[in-house]
């Protein structure tokens, strides 16, 4: 008998798509962060008005989920036990950032994003806590060295 499995396909298939979905945060922040006038031309003034100002930490935390969970993915996808660590220090930085977007900011985040906004920051910490997880569940089974 074979010592070795083979991976299932459904693996490639969820760190794949963890890739896609991770790489499209990694460009929002990047076009954010370099302030890209044809990306932030879809914001309003106001929108503007608050990505300016994040104090640095802020965007430090933002930067530290964005990246972490790009890290994780491609950790992921070489079948690396440390995705489990990326995807964790990415939700850490996913909560310092959502506590400071809807609780500690002068402008909530809320007051000024559309309500689809809400909706995809659900959607978004579904995914990182489901990425972790399921790493996490990888690891304790092998699959990730």
């Amino acid at each position: 008998m074979n010592s070795e499995t083979k991976t299932p396909i459904g693996f490639w298939i969820i760190s794949g798509l963890s890739l896609l979905w991770n790489a499209y945060g990694a460009f929002d922040y990047t076009m954010t962060q370099t302030k890209n006038a044809q990306y932030l031309a879809a914001f309003t003034p106001e929108q503007l008005a608050y990505f300016d100002s994040f104090p640095a930490w802020m965007d430090a935390t933002w930067a530290l989920g964005v990246w972490g969970a790009l890290a994780g993915s491609v950790l992921l996808l070489m079948r690396n036990r440390h995705a489990v660590t990326a995807f964790g220090l990415s939700l850490l930085g996913l909560l310092v950032s959502s506590i400071w977007q809807f609780g500690l900011s002068e402008v909530k985040a809320s007051e000024i994003m559309p309500p689809a906004a809400m909706y995809i920051t659900i959607f978004i910490w579904v995914v990182a806590i489901a990425l972790f997880f399921y790493a996490r569940s990888k690891r304790a089974s092998g699959l990730l060295r």
